[in-house]
């Protein structure tokens, strides 16, 4: 009796240790459960909005957000922190091979295109340029306002962007400068809204941030931006001019007249069907692109209509 007693003891440990040990392992699934996921604090007004449908949607479904700098979101991503970031560049070759080493085989999924926005103060009359102005900026070769218009009262100009490890700052260094190292009088603010507040109080000032920031115009917070800061127009051409100079609307976004552009991804490592996977697969979705749609950018399989308009005779 005794030795029976000892074994249905031993057999209940046993199974009593098996699913404490099924427990343990990931619960949640594409729709339910929590998952944390990194982003590039560039994107915080269309993937806040995004959360928040997902969720009302999927209600026992909880996606957390670190918001960073790419450098450290990507960080994130390659020490196995986060199973998704959204970034806006796909994985480099050795970053991918680091993955396949350790039998997980990334997704790359285009999501959205997205735009870089230069602002500058309301007070300030310089609101076009050409790609050669913001490459002489940038690299130093220009460095105040009187040099682009000589009847500016203006001074040294500030150039200001969120954060040297940010996706803004490698774009302007691969896309704009060609590679030219950035002037040291280049500063950084925190994030996005630290720089639209710089540039709103100080009128010498120029300052770079993602297009998101200042085009959803069902955000009140964006609208309230635009009413500190004034959005320039670019141009591809030598000379920028009122009729070949362009703002970082959708329409010129989605035809590539407005050159300041980068394309968006979710980049995916999850073994399993789990509930970062749910969530990428509802940003590729139907509902989840016409929330990008909503918000001002491209996005990446929606229509955008571009409407030309002419003056009746």
């Amino acid at each position: 009796m005794t030795k029976l007693i000892t074994f249905l003891l031993t057999v209940t440990t046993i199974l009593s240790v098996s699913c404490s040990s099924k427990d343990s392992g990931p619960t949640d699934t594409p729709t339910s459960g929590t998952t944390t996921i990194s982003v590039d604090e560039s994107f915080r007004p269309i993937i806040d909005a995004e959360i928040d449908v997902f969720e009302s949607i999927y209600p026992q479904a909880g996606v957390i957000v670190s918001y960073n700098n790419e450098v450290d979101a990507l960080n994130m991503l390659l020490r196995d922190s986060v199973r998704a970031t959204i970034a806006t560049r796909p994985l480099a070759k050795e970053e991918r091979e680091s993955f396949e080493s350790r039998k997980l085989f990334p997704k790359e999924i285009k999501i959205a295109t997205d735009g870089i926005a230069i602002i500058v103060n309301r007070t300030n009359k310089d609101t076009l340029f050409s790609m050669q102005d913001l490459r002489k900026i940038l690299t130093g070769k220009v460095t105040r306002w009187k040099e682009l218009d000589p009847k500016s009262t203006l001074g040294g100009i500030q150039v200001m962007f969120d954060n040297p490890q940010s996706s803004t700052v490698r774009f302007l260094i691969d896309s704009v400068c060609k590679g030219e190292t950035l002037s040291t009088q280049v500063r950084s603010q925190l994030q996005n809204t630290d720089v639209v507040s710089y540039v709103a109080d100080n009128p010498n000032a120029l300052g770079v941030i993602g297009v998101s920031w200042v085009s959803n115009s069902r955000d009140t917070t964006c609208m309230g931006f635009l009413e500190k800061v004034h959005v320039a127009s670019i141009s591809r051409e030598a000379v920028a001019t009122s009729s070949n100079s362009y703002q970082p609307y959708q329409a010129y976004i989605a035809t590539g007249q407005y050159p300041l552009r980068r394309d968006v991804y979710i980049l995916l490592t999850d073994p399993r069907v789990g509930l970062a996977s749910g969530f990428a697969s509802f940003l590729s979705s139907d509902r989840g692109q016409r929330i990008i749609l909503k918000s001002g950018i491209m996005p990446a399989t929606q229509p955008v209509r571009v409407v030309q308009m002419r003056e009746s005779l």
